[in-house]
């Protein structure tokens, strides 16, 4: 199937890595020029070296007001910015006793204003050219609130929020936007939440006893690739996907347990 996404420019933040890197070398597969985003130079360069495709590296903490600047006043160098995958964040277990103000405003910033600085600087371009994609990259923990990390949870939460709240602001634009939930799924930093859980087990064994102990409700019983989440995002930045927007799309696994 032709996306038609031959030549659009796409900006997915933090992408050296994880989802992100998959979703970028998704949109190089269907033509698309992306733009790949890191914090460091080292992560950018190794990341442009692993992606097939028209790449272009920006370097940019997009945790702050400057480094959003930064993201899309390089990427518009290049031309209009058709898509934007709001994917950077991070996420941390920690018991809520022990998550002090700053870790709620830290991760506040990383996971929900980048996104909400990236959009509003994007916003009046999609809509001056009748044609965009924005995409949110939520989790599936904005409707299951993980109680072993309560502050990334709400963080994901708001995203659902502002998402739909973007669509509406841009309803009979021909912007589209879009959140997406991914369950757990297998990347560079989940591997290393699985190995401090492993303690001495193995590690094949303590994945399969993480979804029995603590997500019992997937019905997929396994981590998601990453690969598989950015197919469903690539499919929404498609021409095809023109109906769908203000929806929050699950690539969960079947661990929400509801069939809304």
């Amino acid at each position: 199937m032709d996306f038609k996404l031959q030549g659009k420019l796409a900006v997915v933040s933090g992408s050296t890595s994880g989802i992100g890197r998959s979703i970028a070398q998704s949109l190089l597969a269907e033509g698309a020029k992306v733009v790949v985003n890191g914090r460091s130079e080292g992560s950018v360069s190794k990341a442009l070296k692993t992606l097939d495709g028209d790449t272009h590296g920006v370097v940019a903490d997009v945790a702050t007001a400057e480094g959003c600047d930064k993201l899309i006043e390089e990427a518009q160098k290049l031309g209009s910015i058709d898509i934007l995958i709001n994917n950077a964040g991070i996420f941390e277990p920690k018991p809520f006793e022990e998550i002090s103000d700053e870790d709620w405003l830290r991760f506040y910033e990383i996971n929900v204003m980048s996104g909400i600085r990236l959009s509003r600087a994007v916003a009046p371009q999609m809509k001056k050219q009748s044609w965009g994609r924005i995409i949110f990259i939520s989790s599936e923990s904005g409707i299951n609130i993980p109680v072993e990390m309560v502050h990334y949870g709400m963080t994901k939460t708001a995203q659902l929020a502002i998402s739909r709240g973007l669509a509406k602001t841009l309803k009979d634009t021909g912007v589209t936007v879009n959140s997406v939930l991914p369950g757990p799924t297998w990347s560079e930093g989940v591997e290393e939440f699985v190995e401090r859980l492993a303690e001495g087990k193995s590690l094949e064994k303590t994945k399969a006893e993480f979804f029995k102990e603590a997500r019992p409700s997937s019905l997929i019983q396994r981590f998601a690739s990453t690969d598989e989440v950015a197919s469903l995002v690539t499919y929404l930045c498609s021409e095809q996907a023109a109906a769908t927007t203000g929806a929050s799309m699950r690539c969960d696994g079947g661990i929400v347990d509801t069939c809304f």
